[in-house]
């Protein structure tokens, strides 16, 4: 029996050796994965909305429309960068929604902020027919809707990005 001990130590020690040896191939060095200017574009613009420095979300959203026009997300936001601002800018707050909506009409955030622009308009039916649409797309318990039917019934927009 003390062989067979010895016979699977030395055996266990040779394959961890061997697998040791096997790869003694170094690692590739790390490198920074790399953005494209569209995502680069995203990530400064939702940075700024952190941030709530509006003027510069503008700029980095028209950014990422200008490289991607197809892009629903980033009308979005370039909407929502405008509806919240200091002074907010509605018509083209509208505008870039339509745009986003026209892309991709279920767009749940589209929905949602643009139905907070229309509260902000003072024109609820409006903002009511985006929250029948959302109750179709994720139903009454998704944020979208929660978020809108509590700004249609106190008659005031909430501006809060994200939930």
């Amino acid at each position: 029996m003390p062989h067979i001990r010895t016979y699977l130590a030395a055996a266990l020690i040779f394959t961890a050796v061997s697998a040791h040896a096997a790869d003694s191939t170094p690692a590739p060095a790390y490198t920074e994965p790399v953005l494209s200017a569209f995502e680069l574009s995203m990530v400064k613009g939702r940075a700024a909305v952190k941030n709530k420095n509006y003027p510069q979300a503008v700029t980095a959203f028209a950014d990422a429309v200008k490289q991607e026009p197809r892009n629903a997300d980033a009308h979005t936001m370039l909407a929502y960068s405008y509806r919240v601002q200091a002074t907010p800018n509605l018509p083209k707050s509208f505008e870039h929604y339509d745009i986003a909506l026209k892309i991709n009409p279920l767009h749940k955030g589209a929905n949602e902020y643009v139905g907070q622009a229309h509260v902000m308009d003072k024109n609820l039916s409006k903002a009511r027919e985006h929250l029948a649409a959302l109750e179709k797309i994720c139903g009454k318990q998704c944020p979208e809707y929660k978020n809108l039917d509590g700004a249609i019934n106190s008659n005031r927009p909430n501006n809060s990005y994200g939930y």
